[in-house]
């Protein structure tokens, strides 16, 4: 009874060996830098610090250009202010009568003159071929 167990004993032993370096294989090419997922992980952690660096980029720009269109904003509004008493001062000015230009009176003799057209054709040269 004692050899029974001495040999189930040893094959348990035996298996967890078997099973410890299946183990350890699996876990070193998981954590291998450079084909693993180490390497795919230190890769993203990569691109997420140039995604923080361009987005705080982004953001300065941003600011920059919404401090810009508020100065631009607040001309504007300041120059359509004065526009707007320009044209009110323009409604209290007196009105001219309107001026009447001569106009030459058409002759009979001469007659109408013909629209003149003028086409070109394009040169085998200037077409080009779609791929």
């Amino acid at each position: 009874m004692a050899l029974i167990a001495d040999m189930l004993m040893a094959a348990g032993a035996f298996g967890a060996a078997i099973y410890c370096y299946v183990l350890s294989g699996r876990l070193k090419k998981f954590a291998a830098l450079e084909s693993g997922m180490g390497g795919a992980i230190a890769v993203l952690s990569v691109q997420v610090d140039d995604m923080t660096k361009a987005l705080a980029a982004a953001g300065m720009a941003a600011t920059g250009s919404a401090t810009n269109l508020d100065s631009l904003t607040r001309r504007a509004e300041s120059v359509a202010a004065k526009l707007e008493l320009f044209v009110a001062s323009m409604h209290d000015l007196p009105q001219d009568p309107p001026r009447e230009t001569p106009r030459a009176e058409p002759t009979a003799a001469a007659p109408r003159a013909r629209p003149r057209v003028v086409r070109s054709r394009l040169g085998t040269d200037d077409l080009e071929a779609a791929e």
